[in-house]
């Protein structure tokens, strides 16, 4: 971030900043998430049904409009004043269904956690640490909602990765934001986590 950039400010995702959410996922560099809807991890082995005509896209905004109206825990969108210019996805990790059966992501004992799942970022605003301040607001959000452990599943790789990969996090973002490994079940894909309590 250049010395002349205001901070980031983080809001959670709610039914009023469901637009907010909208534009960043609509922007150039977040073709990954218009698909997703960050509900890939939700979903428990296949894609939601929808109706016919529909496509996977519109069922997964669909279903995640559904969860942010419900009032979950979804994830925070960052704000560089009126402009929404990040989101990262984290909540209760029972609520992400695809980690239990993961190889790499599968629960690592029995504790209660949270889960740091996604950065989207549009290409005009990496490379100012936007995800560097969401994750450092996610973990202060966690912490404000009582939980007691974080954990993210980041890319470890030598060297500068593609953006499409990096949806997780690099794992020296999490190094330097205090999270310790404590798994890794394949060579660029640790399990890390911090202690909130």
């Amino acid at each position: 971030m250049s010395a002349s950039a205001p901070r980031l400010v983080a809001r959670p995702l709610t039914p009023e900043r469901f637009a907010d959410l909208e534009a960043i996922f609509q922007a150039r560099g977040c073709s990954v998430a218009r698909n997703c809807w960050c509900m890939y991890y939700r979903e428990s082995g296949t894609a939601p049904e929808r109706a016919p005509g529909r496509t996977l896209r519109q069922a997964r905004r669909e279903a995640m409009k559904a969860l942010v109206d419900a009032g979950k825990p979804i994830g925070l969108i960052g704000y560089r004043g009126r402009t929404p210019i990040g989101w990262v996805s984290l909540g209760p990790r029972q609520d992400y269904a695809k980690l239990a059966r993961s190889p790499v992501m599968k629960p690592v004992d029995d504790q209660p956690v949270w889960s740091v799942i996604c950065f989207v970022v549009p290409s005009e605003h990496r490379g100012q640490g936007v995800a560097t301040e969401l994750l450092a607001a996610a973990v202060a959000w966690a912490r404000r909602q009582g939980v007691k452990l974080l954990e993210a599943y980041p890319m470890d790789k030598p060297g500068r990765a593609g953006d499409d990969t990096m949806w997780f996090g690099a794992k020296s973002m999490y190094d330097r934001a205090g999270f310790e490994e404590v798994a890794r079940r394949k060579p660029q894909r640790p399990v890390v986590r911090l202690k909130l309590a």
